[in-house]
């Protein structure tokens, strides 16, 4: 061994100790890919879940309608809290010890094959363009790829323009293999990415999706184009689109699923609607509509929204959106800065004396001032951001829920 190291240490001038470093690197990270290699063997169908809405649903709802047609399918969402869907359909938490690091990717991967997956259905959780590539490129290596779609977010990141976001997103299209995206403005544009990567590009339309009646089906509110796309995807894989869908009726909600919690309190009765993980103009009108709020009628539609300090650049936004496109009876802003997002709003044109601030107040008082503002019945939508208060409200919402049930 010396006689080997020994001209590498005259030949480079490194220091003994930093060449042999150097070289037991090396042999960790050669030993590990062949390692990973081995577990690439063993899943045959790897789909990579990348875009800017909706990831974790649609990594759910493809594995539900994968299991549901027969096929043993091992799943990992990142979202609001990152899961381990198992091929029974049983989940877990995955544990950290410390920061999100894509490296985890591998241990998920090595689970998925000794749980015997002929399918990983695994959510992109990179943002940053770079390790998006890395990700796709040495570690899932996917057969499938899936980008939801392409909308204003971690513009800080990915942008500045939108085209910037396409580009990052477009770098987990697998290399000869197959596309899944929906229609939208750079459907075109991930075609012809996909087309240089020598794969298929699948774009699902409107007319894919499904009918009211079988959206009814589900027992959260999730949107109609992320159910059409995860169905396309199943019906690529063998799967009938019935059979998937009804196994899609089955999933376990991501904790960021926009869900419908009906409460009352003396003679009023008020819903909530758990949508703070939709914090872009297009995802957040989308869900206003789907719950008819833009119609008004004879139930009071209330905004809460929640505002976090090291969101201030979506707080711009949600002050503009809510300005221009959700028109309500009272926005009621909790969380960081609450003054400031008064502030912004009402200089976009929303009348000052419909924004309640409730700033750093707990779950409760919040609760409370909601039920104040309605007459008789009302809508709570909640949006902005998930973390933070918006994680609370929800466990009290539920922690409430479960008590007036038992």
């Amino acid at each position: 061994m010396l006689e080997l190291v020994l001209p590498l240490i005259s030949r480079t001038g490194l220091s003994p100790f930093l060449l042999i470093l150097l070289i037991g690197l090396t042999a960790v990270y050669v030993i590990e890919m062949a390692r990973h290699r081995a577990v690439l063997r063993r899943l045959p169908n790897r789909i990579h879940v990348n875009g800017t809405r909706g990831k974790s649903s649609v990594t759910r709802l493809i594995a539900a309608g994968l299991r549901a047609g027969g096929i043993r399918t091992f799943a990992k969402t990142t979202g609001s809290a990152a899961r381990l869907i198992h091929t029974d359909g049983t989940e877990e938490p995955v544990l950290r010890r410390s920061a999100p690091n894509i490296r985890e990717q591998l241990a998920i991967m090595q689970r998925a094959a000794e749980e015997e997956a002929d399918t990983l259905v695994i959510e992109c959780m990179a943002v940053r363009p770079d390790l998006q590539k890395t990700t796709e490129r040495q570690i899932v290596h996917s057969t499938v790829g899936v980008i939801t779609n392409v909308r204003p977010d971690h513009l800080e990141v990915m942008g500045p323009t939108m085209e910037n976001v396409a580009l990052a997103l477009s770098s987990t299209i697998p290399h000869r293999g197959q596309l899944f995206t929906n229609e939208g403005p750079f459907s075109e544009f991930l075609r012809a990415r996909a087309q240089q990567n020598s794969s298929l590009c699948h774009v699902t339309t409107p007319h894919d999706e499904p009918s009211p009646d079988q959206m009814d089906g589900f027992a959260y509110v999730e949107i109609p184009e992320n159910v059409a796309l995860a169905l396309d995807v199943c019906e690529s894989m063998g799967v009938p689109r019935a059979t998937a869908l009804e196994g899609m009726y089955r999933v376990t909600p991501d904790v960021g699923a926009t869900r419908q919690t009906h409460m009352s309190q003396n003679d009023k009765e008020l819903t909530f609607v758990n949508a703070f993980a939709a914090n872009d103009r297009e995802s957040t009108t989308q869900i206003w509509r789907l719950l008819k709020m833009h119609e008004g009628g004879d139930r009071d539609a209330i905004l809460l929204i929640n505002n976090r300090r090291d969101r201030m650049r979506r707080a711009v936004d949600m002050a503009q959106i809510i300005a221009e496109d959700l028109v309500a009876d009272w926005y009621v802003i909790v969380g960081d800065k609450a003054s400031t997002f008064i502030d912004m709003a009402a200089r976009y044109g929303v009348p000052r004396n419909k924004l309640v601030h409730m700033g750093r107040r707990n779950p409760a008082e919040v609760l409370r001032k909601l039920f104040d503002l309605t007459q008789k019945c009302g809508t709570v939508m909640g949006i902005g951001n998930m973390g933070g208060f918006g994680m609370q409200f929800v466990d009290y919402i539920e922690q409430e829920r479960s008590r007036d049930a038992s």
